[in-house]
């Protein structure tokens, strides 16, 4: 941890979690071992298994939401925490935020690398880039067309359109004002931070979580996705 003098920004982690007992303890526990990381904020969506005892458990503060509300209301709702206690000029906020999905686990001591770059005000956003996927999960349309979606607003091809892993300072917040409810969360918050102009990176990590397959499971979830990001598109074709 920098020394007390030398710090201007507070880092916060906002860990949105659904029914996720099994995982957000040890996504928790990394977190805390990354020493630049000042508190960590676990959001239960609405679980209905132990996700709050767990996370309370290995050290995170836990907001409870009394019904399952998608990771986009989680995020906001963890997001107004952090500006009423870390209140910048107009309605902004001097921390950094680090977005964290519940089931990372040990992999999660990756955010060190996310953080850094923001720290040292290198650049407003970064975003996890993963390593290929260990198992094929559909047939690569969500992947394409966000990536496709993302160049056409922004003029930047992504990588890792989809990624949840980012960090944010206080601009890049400013700029999304608020997260998309639904899927598409992760797009929208893209558009917005590059229609600013800030400064977007991404960076690649050794980061592990849940992988959907070529299920029926599977296919629902991508299908929930894709629609969330169409809208998401849509949306932002009413703004331009």
């Amino acid at each position: 941890m920098l020394p007390e003098a030398e710090r201007t920004h507070r880092v916060i982690a906002l860990v949105p979690a659904f029914n996720a007992a099994a995982t957000v303890g040890a996504t928790v526990t990394a977190l805390k071992a990354i020493a630049k990381i000042d508190d960590i904020i676990v959001i239960d969506d609405g679980s209905n298994d132990s996700t709050d005892a767990e996370a309370a458990k290995a050290g995170a503060r836990v907001i409870r939401l009394s019904q399952n509300r998608g990771k986009g209301e989680a995020l906001n709702a963890g997001l107004e925490e952090v500006l009423k206690e870390n209140a910048g000029g107009g309605t902004g906020t001097n921390a950094i935020v680090a977005l964290v999905d519940s089931d990372l686990g040990s992999s999660a001591v990756e955010f060190e690398k996310l953080i850094d770059p923001v720290l040292k005000n290198q650049v407003d956003m970064t975003i996890a880039r993963f390593p290929k996927a260990l198992r094929k999960g559909g047939f690569g349309l969500l992947k394409r067309t966000a990536r496709n979606g993302l160049k056409l607003f922004t003029g930047i091809e992504f990588d890792s359109p989809l990624s949840g892993q980012r960090v944010l300072n206080g601009r890049a917040i400013e700029a999304i004002s608020s997260f998309e409810s639904g899927w598409g969360v992760e797009v929208g918050m893209t558009i917005d931070v590059c229609r600013k102009g800030l400064r977007v990176r991404e960076v690649p990590v050794q980061m592990k979580h849940n992988e959907t397959g070529r299920d029926l499971a599977g296919f629902q979830h991508r299908g929930q996705q894709f629609m969330g990001v169409i809208r998401v598109f849509a949306k932002r074709l009413m703004t331009r």
